[in-house]
């Protein structure tokens, strides 16, 4: 479903969606429900996002109608939803280049060479460019993705394991609870004793130190242990001033992100504390035919949560159909009613009609 980077002319399309997170994607699925077509384009190698990359295994309970379900299976739920719009895919590119013409319409331009010419923008970028704070001890870099960890892919690849987990945010603690009777041992180390996380994973990750089923050290990671390639420990300089040795052939640091906005920065367009600013009725920049959805976005009362970014998309959508088309009459249409919506989704054999 990728698209090929070494277009020779630029990709028209009517609208280009910056980041391929659960915002964007929602994005897709509204444009496409207005007869819009779209492509889409993420740094990452994947759809998801922060889902993918952060949290593919943990569950998310606040997806209206669908009491839990992990990051990577909202994204493939997503993912399947936007299927009968067909639209176009570009991934492991980084949009370097975004320029408004006077017909109002823009230029956007990959890191891979892609280049587009499209009718509006929406970004839906999240945090950014983002990269893990990275363990600064000698040898962890060539143990990184197979013995040192960011994130965790697949849950099950720690099972059986003697895991280490650095940090005391919600992330360290979740999954210290998590692997809790499922690794073959698991070690909390934070640089505090106090912890950043939701005082109930705090409570329970204690209650598990207590009846010794987690072993939980103050300090920082000195040096690890390695024996023909393999992690075999790592010595940890504790706050009291001892070393204690850890056995461990699994390390799992969250230590959180650099965020960074990259080239957004560089567009031209409003910011405030590092967040492009928009309006609450469909969700315009401070340029006409830009649009920002999701986390990388900032308006009076707003709130980071996946449910908002879905909402935002959607007034986005009509938002880009009216600057593309502003005298056309817009009104409201129902998927369960509509025959020009149904037949878009490929649910009915209704024929198409002109509006």
């Amino acid at each position: 479903m990728t698209e090929s980077s070494a277009a020779a002319a630029p990709i028209q399309t009517e609208c280009v969606v910056i980041g391929a997170g659960p915002a964007g994607l929602f994005a897709l699925f509204e444009l496409g429900l207005l007869g819009m077509k779209a492509h889409i384009v993420d740094t990452l190698k994947q759809a998801g996002g922060q889902c993918s990359e952060l949290y593919p295994d943990k569950p998310i309970y606040d997806i209206p109608a669908v009491p839990s379900c992990t990051g990577q299976e909202l994204v493939d739920r997503l993912m399947k939803q936007v299927e009968p719009f067909g639209a176009g895919f570009h991934f492991g590119e980084e949009v370097t280049t975004l320029v408004k013409h006077e017909s109002g319409r823009f230029t956007v331009a990959t890191s891979a060479g892609t280049s587009f010419d499209a009718g509006a923008v929406v970004v839906a970028a999240g945090l950014g460019s983002f990269q893990p704070r990275r363990l600064m001890v000698e040898g962890a870099d060539a143990l990184e993705g197979r013995r040192v960890h960011y994130r965790v892919k697949s849950a099950q690849d720690f099972h059986g394991q003697d895991v280490m987990i650095l940090g005391g945010g919600d992330s360290a603690l979740d999954w210290v609870i998590e692997f809790c009777g499922k690794a073959k041992s698991v070690t909390l180390v934070h640089r505090r004793t106090e912890f950043r996380a939701a005082p109930a994973s705090v409570a329970r990750m204690q209650e598990l130190a207590a009846a010794g089923q987690v072993r939980l050290l103050a300090g920082t990671v000195g040096a690890l242990h390695v024996a023909d390639g393999v992690l075999t420990g790592a010595s940890v300089n504790c706050l009291d001033g001892t070393v204690a040795e850890v056995t461990c052939n699994q390390v799992l640091a969250f230590f959180g992100l650099h965020p960074k906005l990259g080239p957004v920065a560089d567009w031209g367009i409003a910011l405030e504390k590092k967040a492009l600013k928009v309006d609450t009725e469909k969700f315009q920049t401070s340029v006409p035919g830009i649009f920002a959805i999701g986390d990388i976005n900032t308006y009076p009362g707003k709130k980071k949560l996946i449910l908002s970014g879905f909402h935002e998309a959607a007034l986005a959508a009509f938002g880009v159909q009216q600057y593309l088309y502003p005298t056309k009459k817009q009104f409201l249409q129902y998927t369960t009613t509509s025959p020009v919506m149904q037949q878009r989704l490929g649910v009915t054999a209704t024929p198409d009609d002109e509006g």
